[in-house]
């Protein structure tokens, strides 16, 4: 994980967020997490981006790393944490699970993108901090 300043990590989210407007403008909302996670990661690698999926997040218990099967769904930069969601609304329990990533990750930032809504800006996205 890098240590960024802010700043440099406000401008990878902004462009996160574009990246993840210009997939949901172009597909809509319906389609599987898989899908737009793809097409996210594509938008995101042409826009000169780092941004590997299914990162490993092994769990540290009483210093053994432990395999739990975590898997970050983008790690942008190896710095912020995009977990991608298709559901009828964000709830708690995905905050929680953003939270928990960033929290064993030892990241900052991360966001939450719910791309099964009508406009991505209205409700789709959250930006968390750890």
């Amino acid at each position: 994980m890098k240590q960024l300043a802010m700043e440099e990590l406000n401008k990878i989210t902004e462009a996160i967020i574009g990246a993840a407007i210009e997939v949901h403008r172009n597909l809509g909302p319906g389609l599987l997490e898989s899908a737009y996670r793809e097409c996210l990661r594509y938008e995101l690698v042409e826009r000169g981006y780092d941004a590997p999926k299914e990162v490993p997040l092994p769990l540290l218990y009483k210093g053994i790393k432990l395999d739990c099967g975590y898997r970050m769904d983008l790690l942008v930069n190896d710095a912020v944490i995009v977990e991608v969601k298709s559901v009828d609304a964000l709830g708690p329990i995905h905050q929680a699970q953003l939270l928990s990533y960033l929290k064993i990750f030892g990241g900052k930032i991360g966001l939450l993108l719910n791309f099964n809504v009508k406009y991505l800006t209205h409700g789709g996205i959250k930006r968390l901090a750890n």
